[in-house]
Parts: C-alpha cells; structure tokens; sequence
C-alpha cells in the first residue's frame, strides 16, 4: 500500500480483486450495481480510505469499508487488506447461503415431470381427471362468463 489519497472506483475495485477486469468492474458500476456511500456512483468516481461501497457479485450482495488504496492489482491476500467487509453484510450472506442450503434441489422438480411427453396411458389419465371435474359442474361453477 502506498501514499495514495484517492483513486478511482473501478481501478479499486479490480484491485481488491471484486471484479476480474476493469471492464467488468465498469460494467456493474454502469448498470447500478456499485454504490458509494449509499449513492449512486460513476466508474470515475474518486474514493477515499472510509468510505463505504455496497456491491454485488454475482447474486452475492455486499458492503465493505475502504480501508486503504493500491495502485497495483496484488495477490488476493494483499488485497484483502484494502477493505474490512461490514458485520451486517457478513451476516446477510451467511442468512443467504442457508437459505440456499436449504432450498430444494432444481432437478427434484424435473424428476416430478417423469421424462419429457406424456405417454398414451398418462394422457388418458389426464383426460380422465379433465372430464371428472368438467362433469361436476366446476368449470361452469368458476367461469368468467357474463351471462348466469
């Protein structure tokens, strides 16, 4: 870390190594993803150690505090050392991760569908359970037709 007072937002940004490039770090900036001090900000814009930045990567939200500039994108260690991640942040994402821990898995659905069209004996089965309800009166119980 050196003397320096500011520097701009993305140039930090790819530094602390939140974004793989400068124009990635650019394009979230451009898209409203990236604020400084709870305000929108310009790729531009000039930081300073203490200022707060909220981010996104990826789905993954964030607010971290400048703790100091580099003028060079270093190894992640070093660049760790630049910012100090909020404890409200680091809570919000450990909630997050649970949550999807928890969540059910994607392919259980797709289980639930057997495997792609309906054979001859699912679509009598569907056609079956079409004319029970059709024939109890439900589907003219529910319709949104004007006239009674």
């Amino acid at each position: 870390m050196s003397e320096i007072q500011s520097m701009r937002l993305d140039k930090w940004l790819w530094c602390a190594r939140f974004y793989k490039t400068r124009s990635l770090a650019v394009e979230e900036i451009g898209k409203g993803r990236v604020t400084v001090n709870k305000a929108n900000a310009k790729a531009s814009r000039e930081i300073r150690p203490g200022d707060t930045i909220d981010l996104r990567q990826g789905s993954i939200p964030k607010e971290v505090i400048v703790r100091s500039l580099s003028n060079m994108r270093g190894p992640a260690p070093v660049a760790q050392l630049l910012y100090e991640e909020t404890p409200q942040s680091l809570a919000q994402r450990e909630q997050l991760a649970e949550q999807r821990r928890l969540a059910p898995e994607p392919a259980d659905a797709l289980a639930a569908l057997h495997a792609g069209r309906p054979t001859k004996r699912d679509r009598r089965e569907i056609d079956r359970v079409s004319k029970d309800h059709r024939s109890s009166g439900w589907g003219d119980r529910w319709s949104a037709s004007i006239d009674d």
